[in-house]
């Protein structure tokens, strides 16, 4: 077992199935977009925006094959609707936004 560094890129699961490689390559380019959106819940305190796209990137993460992300999301979901601190949901956005701009498209070199 390897011990992955936290800005070693993140690769799908499915990346190497050549039938799902164009559908994970759209969820890649994505992101940013998911990414965007979540920092304008930030932005306008908005955690219950914030908890919905957390519950969508959640379940779509793992269908994707980027499971990794799946726990992140979790967290901040769970602290956007159960009255978190807002330092708690900045917190736990930063880490998944983080997680989240490591995700590619393909397979590792």
């Amino acid at each position: 077992m390897t011990i992955q560094s936290i800005t070693d890129p993140l690769y799908s699961d499915l990346g190497d199935d050549p039938d799902l490689a164009e559908i994970v390559e759209m969820f890649v380019n994505e992101m940013p977009d998911r990414i965007e959106s979540m920092l304008h819940c930030v932005d306008q305190s908005d955690w219950e925006g914030l908890g919905r796209i957390a519950h969508q990137l959640k379940g779509a993460a793992g269908s994707y094959g980027f499971g990794q992300i799946t726990p992140f999301a979790a967290r901040l979901e769970h602290d956007c609707r159960n009255q978190a601190t807002d330092a708690e949901v900045i917190k736990a956005f930063r880490e998944l936004a983080g997680v989240c701009r490591r995700i590619r498209g393909g397979v590792p070199q």
